[in-house]
């Protein structure tokens, strides 16, 4: 089944692969890459756009699920298999991925929301969950 969301994203992910790794839009000044998790049941690989930070390490990304309540689905597939490929720019890298906490959770977080405001409303609206910070190291 295809969801508006389904949609959405392959339209991000074609244009993020026709562009060298830019995206236009309400994305044109945000750096983007592209997360290919496994399904955590049922083992399919997924492909999800989404924001990052740059970090010395590698990069951050955010399960913000745009303010839900809950957590987007490529998260639970990371915390399962955290051996990841990213896309960035016209790179495809093989990654693992973590969950910050502590400190540097609140670190990466804070400077998010101060470079991109509505990361601080995602977390308004998000209510009671904490949104996770995710880091992603090259192998």
């Amino acid at each position: 089944m295809t969801t508006d969301r389904t949609n959405f994203n392959e339209k991000i992910i074609a244009e993020f692969r026709e562009n060298d790794g830019k995206v236009g839009g309400m994305f044109e000044s945000m750096p983007m890459l592209l997360l290919h998790t496994k399904g955590a049941k049922s083992g399919a690989e997924r492909v999800n756009p989404l924001a990052f930070q740059p970090l010395e390490s590698g990069w951050a990304v955010f399960a913000s699920k745009g303010g839900a309540p809950s957590n987007p689905d490529w998260y639970h597939n990371v915390v399962a298999q955290p051996e990841v490929t990213i896309e960035v720019g016209t790179e495809t890298l093989a990654a693992r991925a973590r969950v910050a906490a502590g400190a540097e959770r609140e670190h990466i977080w804070s400077a998010q929301k101060a470079s991109v405001a509505q990361f601080a409303e995602y977390e308004k609206t998000a209510g009671k969950r904490e949104i996770p910070v995710i880091v992603i190291e090259r192998r």
